[in-house]
């Protein structure tokens, strides 16, 4: 490596978006790369040299963001990608003390953050400016609502499909009782794509890349396409306008009754799915790299439809080598 190498640390290596990002930013001879994971056993770590290997509390430790601001100083880390939810908001929260120990944080703001991440709150602000599926707290008003059912009942918070229920009738809705950190929202019949959206620190949308999910395991993309349909990245890009993204995010659309695309949900960091995103054109990673760093990039970066499908790939090494953590995911539950 060279003088004016960009030393980058990548957190949540087991995970396929930080596997993802992982991959992309290697191919760059201008960057080093350093990867951390709560987990020694997270595949992405053994993807970059052992002297690059970290291993970090979880994200939802009370000292996650301290030990992550030291190790960011102690490696002189110039840019910090983190790829797991809850990680974000706290970093996100002190970018200005990663910031004084010489690290940029490539994420969205706090406040987009806290947006996204409350699938209320989210609806709020971006109503008016895309579609969104009629959305009500489950209290009183929004039980006695005039629904047209099955509705969709969700968290507020949460990933994924943990805690959906497709709700039948008046009857099972008002039998749920109230929970104001719990939704009702119009069930939305279509097709349903995810857009992955790089917008610049400026608040301009780069680029939106719409893809299926043919296939699906464990919420993660196993194989899918990337489509060409204008409302779709129009409704994606309207989407980041509205919450003030800065950096990448992957936007859920799905089709409503009416063929109009309506958003489920935003997820303010990389997908696992962006290998297929990068492949067709748009190396988000390696752009949100140089935007951080304030080089310049284009003003919007096409892609080409194109199909994948995933495989499992071993990465094979001496018992020796995978680093110790206190919490390995056969212990604890999954990696970051």
């Amino acid at each position: 490596m060279t003088a004016s190498t960009t030393r980058v640390l990548v957190t949540g290596a087991g995970g396929p978006a930080g596997i993802a990002v992982i991959r992309s930013l290697l191919k760059r001879q201008d960057v080093e790369v350093f990867a951390a994971d709560m987990d020694g056993w997270a595949s992405g770590l053994y993807l970059v040299p052992e002297s690059a290997r970290r291993i970090v509390p979880p994200g939802k430790s009370p000292t996650f963001v301290d030990d992550v601001i030291a190790l960011c100083a102690a490696d002189r880390v110039d840019v910090l990608f983190s790829t797991v939810d809850v990680e974000l908001p706290g970093l996100a929260a002190r970018r200005d003390e990663l910031a004084a120990a010489g690290t940029a944080l490539a994420a969205p703001s706090h406040e987009t953050l806290v947006t996204c991440l409350d699938k209320y709150r989210l609806a709020q602000a971006v109503a008016g400016k895309a579609r969104i599926p009629e959305t009500r707290l489950l209290d009183r008003d929004g039980v006695g609502a005039e629904w047209v059912f099955p509705v969709i009942v969700k968290p507020r918070s949460g990933a994924g499909s943990r805690g959906v229920r497709l709700i039948a009738d008046r009857a099972a809705l008002e039998a749920l009782g109230e929970d104001r950190s719990v939704i009702i929202q119009e069930n939305l019949p279509g097709e349903e794509f995810s857009v992955d959206v790089l917008a610049g620190l400026d608040g301009n949308v780069i680029a939106a890349v719409p893809r299926s999910r043919e296939r699906v395991d464990s919420g993660v993309s196993i194989a899918g396409r990337t489509v060409r349909r204008a409302e779709l990245s129009d409704t994606a890009a309207d989407v980041a306008r509205a919450i003030g993204l800065t950096g990448v995010a992957n936007v859920q659309l799905r089709y409503s009754s009416d063929g109009v695309p309506a958003l489920l949900e935003v997820n303010p960091r990389f997908p696992g799915a962006m290998p297929l995103t990068i492949a067709a054109g748009v190396d988000m990673p390696s752009l949100l790299l140089d935007l951080v760093l304030g080089r310049p990039v284009p003003s919007a970066v096409d892609f080409a439809e194109l199909a994948n499908v995933r495989y499992l790939e071993d990465v094979f090494l001496a018992p020796g080598d995978v680093l110790v953590s206190e919490h390995a995911a056969h212990a604890e539950g999954p990696g970051e």
